[in-house]
């Protein structure tokens, strides 16, 4: 079976309004950065969960809309703007899960290659800490990242085998 990094997120919290999040995967960063943003259907619900909605004006000032389903019905919106895009390194956006109207965040997204490997640190500041704190849980940006990679190897010809 080849091996993959499922589960290999490292998660920090610097700040008592911060949360990065940092995972690599094994893919060339113009991939990776093409997936994060044009690709999105296919690995930002997590879990068993399905994307109902996925609309992104990937451009400074264009706004995102991504809302999936869980297995029992429940609807979990995700909305926000591009501040700042700078292909393929650089992603800024504002971010909001409505469930938690008072969680807002800037989310900032930083890619590096290192002999092939892509690093994405996403760093999550939160306007304040009642915001922050809903964040207990990464189970699911977890299971999103693992989809991600999956993703990734199938794009690249290197989905694993039994």
């Amino acid at each position: 079976m080849t091996p993959n990094r499922h589960g290999s997120a490292v998660i920090a919290y610097p700040s008592e309004l911060e949360i990065v999040t940092t995972r690599e995967f094994d893919a060339p960063i113009e991939l990776v950065f093409d997936v994060l943003t044009k690709h999105v259907r296919h690995w930002f619900a997590p879990f068993e969960d399905k994307m109902t909605v996925c609309s992104m004006d990937l451009r400074a000032g264009g706004d995102y809309h991504m809302v999936f389903v869980t297995p029992d019905g429940t609807e979990c919106s995700f909305r926000g703007t591009y501040l700042e895009i700078e292909r393929p390194t650089r992603i800024v956006q504002t971010w909001l899960f409505e469930g938690w109207p008072d969680a807002n965040a800037i989310e900032t997204d930083i890619l590096k290659e290192t002999d092939g490997v892509t690093t994405l640190t996403v760093t999550m500041a939160f306007s304040d800490k009642a915001g922050r704190d809903h964040m207990n849980k990464h189970d699911g940006q977890e299971s999103s990242f693992d989809k991600l990679e999956d993703y990734l190897m199938s794009l690249l010809g290197k989905e694993e085998t039994p």
